[in-house]
């Protein structure tokens, strides 16, 4: 994923050369600088690369075990968020980074900051989205469905967020907008990806409650895409 966002900091290493001075030395030095936000770009790729091949293998999993488990629904509702739509929000997304629509140019110190903060979400997003698939394990559904076997998990990340899947999205795609300081994607994200996520998740909470006494408690105690911050301390 090779969004070249380093193409706009070629400005940037002519800016820090005095144009007085534009030796071979200094073009020696421009092409180095130039060389290392290659090298640079190379591991941001690389790492977001391996971050979606790992989210996609796992929801791959999911769904084939979802087809190879043969669970009797209990209560089963259609929902517009489902995996296929939120693939398309994902597509996207893609288009608005691959073609820059929605870059803005910041200070390339205040980049670099946003570049390791996207890096580390992003990562920790994907560990977040893995993690969460084994705690939830035959439970996770592409619809909205509760089955007969259906059972609470309120352990691994769903001890600090109700749903970590959705959560680890939304946070994975606010690390791709810092990145790629893609104010669009950022807004997307915000206005309209976060809605939808609310929306499904209120349809699986709605079926929750009617199927387990203690979800209420459970709602109260741990956030729903952000952990409620005495949880963090315990």
């Amino acid at each position: 994923m090779d969004f070249n966002w380093n193409s706009s900091c070629i400005n940037y290493t002519n800016n820090i050369i005095p144009t007085s001075s534009r030796s071979l030395s200094n073009n020696d030095l421009r092409m180095n600088v130039i060389s290392n936000l290659t090298i640079l770009n190379t591991i941001i790729s690389l790492i977001i690369g391996f971050c979606i091949i790992a989210l996609f293998t796992s929801i791959g999993i999911n769904i084939y075990l979802s087809k190879i488990n043969q669970h009797k629904t209990k209560k089963e509702k259609k929902s517009i968020v489902e995996t296929g739509t939120m693939t398309l929000f994902f597509l996207l997304i893609y288009t608005l980074l691959k073609t820059q629509t929605g870059t803005i140019k910041l200070n390339q110190n205040i980049h670099y900051i946003l570049i390791f903060l996207g890096l580390i979400i992003i990562m920790f997003g994907t560990y977040v989205n893995i993690k969460g698939r084994f705690n939830l394990g035959r439970n996770w559904a592409n619809q909205v469905k509760i089955y007969n076997d259906h059972t609470l998990i309120n352990q691994g990340m769903y001890k600090y967020l109700r749903h970590p899947l959705y959560a680890s999205i939304i946070w994975m795609f606010y690390g791709a907008s810092f990145i790629y300081t893609n104010l669009y994607v950022f807004i997307a994200n915000t206005i309209i990806f976060i809605p939808f996520m609310y929306y499904r998740a209120k349809q699986e909470e709605f079926f929750l409650t009617q199927n387990f006494k203690n979800y209420k408690t459970y709602q109260k105690k741990v956030g729903m895409f952000f952990p409620k911050v005495p949880k963090l301390f315990k």
